[in-house]
């Protein structure tokens, strides 16, 4: 499946822009992310956990994005 870095792409008929897919499987990461750290109790030291988790899932989507061009190629 090649999925492009731009435009949209269908699925089943129903065209999903692919920004919103990234986003999904970013959110899934920093969900993962955010369950382990709470697991361990990081989150005692951190000061606000609301910032901490908003940076954890800018750095998630600048992951996803960085590894989409690989998945995409094959």
């Amino acid at each position: 499946m090649n999925i492009p870095l731009y435009g949209e792409f269908s699925l089943y008929g129903v065209y999903i822009p692919t920004l919103l897919a990234v986003m999904a499987a970013a959110y899934v990461v920093k969900s993962l992310v955010r369950f382990a750290l709470g697991k361990t109790h990081f989150y005692a030291w951190v000061w606000h956990p609301a910032l901490f988790n908003l940076a954890v899932y800018v750095l998630a989507l600048a992951g996803v994005l960085a590894l989409l061009p690989e998945v995409a190629r094959g």
